[in-house]
């Protein structure tokens, strides 16, 4: 695997390496981005009309990845869920958290709330978002990115759930493997990332924040595929890609995990 990304435009007419030297040629966006507003509730262009909240955290910064997981630039969450930028190849650093009851070993699942901007409404694991472009949260090797990843779940397992942080401890998450998806959401947004996977065992509180999450349930494994089976439920396309692949047999060795945790390979789907 080479250590860039490929992409190929119309103007251009052929393949050209995406690169911290020609990011911004390849993604103009990039620069203006940052200066957008969130301000009454839709800033502008493709965020117009949506919730103000949810617009505010668009000007968030991601973390921009070659194709072998090395931070190569930033751009802000809306650039880098923009369908028009994912399909030249940009890409970003993810992850997503399953937390488990370590007495019953169910997992917690929430359903996303309708003022998400991309996928509203579907459930998830228990929390899905981006390490930032931040100090704390980024990393160029493994094993920093980890620790960076880490640090970003425990925020958002906060800012999501309200899960206070020190039931969360870092070293608690156990990073299983990455994976690499592309997922439309609408004609406008969708995700390209490259997906770092935890699990955690802990006993939690509870303050969701419904501008972010608008149900949620523990469920057992048993019950989850009985979820996948009604039709009028809809779930989130990286979280249907690890439940089809992996989840079940990672489940069934929670207390086991160690054969499956730190997997250096990124495994593409």
């Amino acid at each position: 695997m080479s250590a860039t990304t490929t992409t190929t435009t119309a103007a251009q007419g052929h393949a050209q390496p995406i690169t911290a030297e020609n990011i911004l040629h390849l993604f103009p966006e990039i620069d203006s981005s940052l200066a957008d507003t969130a301000t009454n509730g839709g800033g502008s262009g493709e965020l117009q009309g949506y919730d103000e909240e949810q617009v505010r955290l668009m000007e968030e910064v991601c973390i921009v990845l070659d194709e072998d997981d090395k931070p190569i630039g930033c751009a802000s969450k809306k650039v880098c869920h923009l369908m028009k930028n994912i399909d030249l190849g940009l890409l970003h650093r993810a992850f997503s958290v399953f937390l488990f009851d370590p007495e019953d070993g169910r997992l917690l699942l929430q359903q996303r709330a309708d003022e998400k901007i991309t996928f509203p409404t579907m459930w998830t694991n228990t929390c899905c978002s981006h390490p930032l472009g931040i100090p704390g949260e980024t990393g160029a090797d493994l094993s920093a990115a980890i620790q960076g990843v880490r640090r970003a779940a425990q925020r958002k397992l906060g800012q999501e759930l309200g899960i206070p942080s020190g039931q969360v401890p870092l070293d608690w998450f156990k990073f299983l493997t990455r994976i690499h998806y592309k997922a439309p959401s609408n004609g406008l947004w969708g995700e390209h990332e490259i997906d770092y996977i935890l699990f955690i065992q802990a006993k939690v509180d509870l303050n969701i924040n419904p501008n972010e999450v608008q149900a949620y349930k523990y469920v057992s494994a048993d019950e989850l595929r009985e979820m996948f089976k009604d039709e009028k439920l809809s779930f989130t396309p990286w979280f249907k890609l690890i439940c089809n692949t992996m989840l079940f047999e990672w489940w069934s060795n929670l207390d086991n995990l160690d054969a499956f945790t730190n997997e250096t390979q990124i495994r593409r789907m």
